[in-house]
């Protein structure tokens, strides 16, 4: 006797529940994915934001290496000993001569703001609004703005003056020092922008 298979309302009703579920779900996915893809950070804003090298075997004493990082220049500056004597004896003159109130790495919070003394990076941004401040420790830059000045960075778009240990100067528009970058030293002659953990 054959037997005959007969698909009852209620099973069919059941797989036409999940045939769209299944579609749905499908759909979903298909929706979701590039939406989650779109918000991921292309390619170019990853390069963007990472470390970079920097060559300073070459750079002599008094020298500043401009390099960019994060779309920002970034300064190393090869301070001589003239320089690094001049970061002392002139802190009442100074905002925030511990630099509690502004940003460094904590192996850099020291008062040249520096992992070695004769190395400093900040980033060449100036903490008011933004300009680019100038090295200025020549003869011309003493007659401009007096016997006292120790040589640094002055802003010429507002006047903020900096040490060459980037410590803002009272008075002036900066509310705080320039920012120091966290980096580390891949040798002696090579520095690693933006990344200060060690290798």
């Amino acid at each position: 006797m054959a037997s005959s298979f007969v698909v009852q309302p209620s099973d069919r009703r059941q797989f036409l529940i999940n045939a769209t579920a299944a579609a749905g779900a499908a759909c979903a996915a298909a929706t979701v994915y590039p939406l989650l893809a779109s918000m991921a950070p292309s390619e170019a804003a990853k390069s963007a934001g990472a470390p970079v090298e920097a060559d300073i075997a070459h750079l002599r004493a008094g020298e500043l290496l401009t390099v960019g990082w994060r779309g920002k220049p970034t300064w190393i500056l090869h301070r001589s000993p003239d320089m690094i004597a001049a970061l002392n004896g002139h802190d009442d003159l100074l905002a925030d001569p511990n630099s509690h109130d502004s940003q460094q790495p904590a192996n850099c919070a020291n008062p040249g703001r520096s992992q070695r003394p004769e190395v400093f990076v900040c980033l060449g941004v100036c903490t008011h609004l933004g300009c680019s401040p100038t090295l200025r420790v020549d003869a011309d830059a003493r007659a401009q703005l007096g016997e006292s000045w120790p040589g640094g960075f002055l802003c010429p778009c507002h006047g903020s003056k900096f040490d060459l240990a980037g410590r803002v100067f009272k008075g002036v528009p900066a509310p705080i020092n320039l920012e120091v970058p966290p980096y580390r030293y891949l040798s002696d002659s090579r520095l690693l922008i933006g990344d200060d953990q060690p290798a």
